[in-house]
């Protein structure tokens, strides 16, 4: 047995091997067919032997959503309606969890025009924005948190959890990287707040400590609970960020904090596209149906428009694709702490992943955008097929997510290939 095909507990969860779902947003939505999709899109992987599935973030709040596709899991109801998903992974041997979150200061309603018009609420703000921020929600109104609606944030987290739970979810993630609300708690940048939840490392990670305190209370002291955490952040010159000792030590506080894994990322402190490094999708952004869905969304603004080329390009200049991006973050954090560690980002190779796990960099390994390719991606790897992945790292399901479209591969030279190797089989 290899060590990928090893068992690992994580809390209470035991899981077949180390292979992972990474979250990513399946444009699901919360409509009737949210579960059917989700079904369609776990039911193929979780068949073809892989050992755990996150599902991609999903909104404890109607007014945090950061794209229209995302799903609500704002009430028991529409948590439970998702249990065909959780039936089906569980029917084929894997273990899901849900990541759950808030946009914040980045919620859709302050960029696409359909929303900002039938907002009933304030964007979300941990402290007054700073100017690249104020920049980029000009216009909208803006609530600071009060410091008793941040305890009241931590329980909804503990309530989402419980009915996580309640529907089949084997754990929970908080979405506390990638710009989303949590990750501007922990975050410098955006946290300069003078009570119990600004000022040191200690106290903006305390939020974390009151969401898995209420996790507990309500989920039980058996649900699993998992994080992301911000290391070595990008941001704007001469403007305080997280640094890398500072994400390390971030991590030490949630297992202090009782969290059973941790996903060390690096990132920017923005919620561009450099969040998945990769190529720039102008080519769809010129398909005409997914430029008027930005036309609209942005109110034919012309400026906006640019800005959002601008972003694309950029990021693309800028953060090209480059095979386990994170692996400085992970194998340091491996060494910190004694929960298991979870690898995400740039992994496409089985050899990859054996280098990994084999040295001991972590616990379990990630991959997300290539299941958009290869739905049966873990037979292949778990096989020990030494190829490469199918997926380009094209970034064209950027876009169409960001949307709200269902997410799939967009890339034609990817379905040439899988047509390809289906033909040759």
């Amino acid at each position: 047995m290899t060590v990928l095909e090893a068992p690992l507990r994580i809390g209470s969860t035991l899981v077949r091997n180390r292979l992972y779902r990474a979250p990513v947003l399946e444009g699901a939505g919360s409509g009737p067919d949210a579960a059917r999709i989700y079904t369609e899109a776990f039911e193929a992987n979780a068949r073809a032997g892989v050992g755990l599935i996150i599902q991609g973030n999903s909104c404890i709040s109607e007014e945090g959503r950061s794209s229209p596709g995302m799903t609500l899991v704002n009430t028991r109801q529409r948590t439970l309606d998702l249990k065909p998903a959780t039936d089906a992974v569980h029917r084929f041997g894997a273990r899901i969890f849900l990541q759950i979150g808030h946009a914040g200061i980045y919620a859709m309603e302050g960029w696409h025009a359909s929303y900002a018009k039938t907002r009933r609420w304030p964007l979300t703000a941990v402290s007054r924005p700073r100017i690249h921020v104020r920049v980029a929600v000009l216009g909208q109104s803006v609530h600071v948190l009060t410091t008793p609606e941040i305890y009241e944030i931590a329980n909804r987290f503990g309530r989402t959890a419980a009915w996580a739970r309640e529907a089949g979810y084997d754990g929970v993630q908080i979405a506390s990287s990638n710009a989303k609300l949590i990750h501007q708690f922990l975050s410098p940048y955006y946290n300069h707040r003078d009570d119990e939840f600004g000022g040191s490392v200690r106290n903006r990670a305390r939020i974390l400590e009151l969401i898995a305190k209420a996790i507990r209370r309500e989920a039980g002291e058996g649900f699993t609970i998992t994080v992301k955490i911000p290391l070595g952040e990008e941001a704007p010159r001469f403007t305080p960020r997280t640094t890398f000792s500072e994400g390390v030590e971030l991590c030490k506080l949630s297992e202090e904090f009782g969290y059973h894994a941790v996903t060390p990322v690096g990132l920017s402190i923005f919620p561009h596209t450099s969040l998945c490094r990769g190529g720039d999708p102008s080519d769809i952004l010129e398909v005409d149906s997914i430029r008027r869905r930005f036309e609209e969304a942005m109110n034919g603004s012309r400026v906006k428009m640019a800005v959002l080329r601008w972003g694309y390009r950029s990021a693309a200049k800028n953060h090209p694709f480059a095979p386990v991006w994170n692996r400085d973050y992970f194998a340091a954090v491996k060494t910190a702490v004694s929960i298991p560690v979870f690898a995400v980002g740039g992994i496409r190779t089985r050899d990859e992943i054996d280098r990994i796990l084999g040295d001991d960099e972590a616990d379990m390994v990630g991959i997300g955008r290539p299941f958009y390719a290869e739905p049966d991606l873990p037979r292949r790897l778990l096989a020990g097929d030494r190829e490469a992945t199918l997926c380009e790292n094209s970034n064209r399901c950027l876009p169409p997510q960001q949307l709200g479209l269902r997410a799939r591969c967009y890339n034609p030279n990817v379905a040439r290939k899988r047509q390809a190797r289906a033909d040759a089989t």
